[in-house]
């Protein structure tokens, strides 16, 4: 994933580290792992929301966009669309705020949730020990990377060992890229490694020969590979973990009412029609958990 899409954005963790540390509480209070806010008994997602944002209206999301069907453009525009998109809309709309979605670099979602210039980020990103030093996480998918070959996999390959010793591309600062590193660390005879913006312009180094494989999100994986017909996917994922949406550590509020609004989404159904939609709903989780990675 580009990104993550699951370590996806080690870039600027020192200073993201840092800006967790040193930023004050403004919504105080915090709730357990994986467990319900205790405030929200009897209350409704919008009930939750602090004055601020009832008061502005808006819910501003960043994703970045390259990272199908999760964000993408719609074809021939700018406009957003995907799972996230979608997802993010319906939160909005459980807050009674409208949604104001913004495109920005991946790098870039975690600085921009210290700095204020988002509330949120929905961009495939994995909840992980490191990032939430600098972040909450309300977890909404869980999925794992899985190898990615041309059509016919003409190196038969099976599993991961089998890269050693092969031409691999993974998308940089990716937990795919994690995961090709620590199987390297293992192999004898090392994989030639190159790093890629995303999962398509990796995909291009299958495409000319640079790259014999790649590791991809489940879900994005599946998605290249019935598009095109040039690719294949192989069936065991590794390193499952939780995707979460991104919240600054100081706004422990916004994140209880966006972790009710997505409750209220699983209960209802509509959060696994929006997956279903998209053809993810193997990946649905069954309740809203806060920080529940490893």
């Amino acid at each position: 994933m580009r990104r993550p899409r699951p370590l996806r954005c080690l870039a600027a963790m020192a200073l993201v580290a840092l800006a967790a540390t040193s930023c004050g509480r403004s919504d105080q209070g915090s709730t357990p792992s994986g467990s319900e806010p205790k405030t929200a008994a009897g209350k409704t997602a919008a009930d939750l929301l602090p004055a601020q944002y009832k008061k502005s209206g808006v819910l501003r999301v960043a994703t970045a966009v390259g990272y199908p069907p999760m964000e993408m453009y719609k074809p021939g525009t700018t406009e957003l669309t995907g799972v996230d998109p979608d997802l993010a809309g319906a939160i909005a709309k459980k807050l009674g705020l409208r949604l104001q979605l913004t495109n920005a670099a991946f790098d870039g979602l975690i600085p921009g949730l210290q700095s204020g210039r988002f509330d949120l980020a929905m961009s495939s990103m994995t909840d992980s020990a490191q990032r939430r030093q600098a972040v909450d996480f309300v977890d909404y998918f869980r999925t794992g990377g899985v190898v990615m070959t041309k059509k016919g996999n003409p190196e038969g390959i099976k599993t991961l060992a089998d890269l050693c010793g092969k031409a691999v591309v993974l998308a940089k600062g990716s937990s795919n890229l994690d995961i090709g590193e620590q199987q390297n660390a293992k192999c004898k005879d090392k994989m030639r490694i190159s790093q890629s913006e995303d999962a398509p312009t990796g995909l291009l180094q299958l495409d000319s020969g640079r790259a014999v494989a790649t590791i991809v999100d489940y879900p994005v994986a599946q998605m290249f590979a019935q598009k095109g017909n040039a690719y294949q996917v192989l069936p065991t994922q590794y390193g499952a973990a939780p995707w979460g949406i991104a919240v600054a550590k100081n706004r422990s509020g916004l994140r209880d009412a966006v972790q009710k609004a997505l409750q209220d989404l699983i209960d209802n159904g509509e959060y696994r029609k929006i997956l279903g939609t998209w053809g993810v709903a193997d990946s649905a989780v069954p309740r809203a958990t806060l920080n529940g990675g490893q």
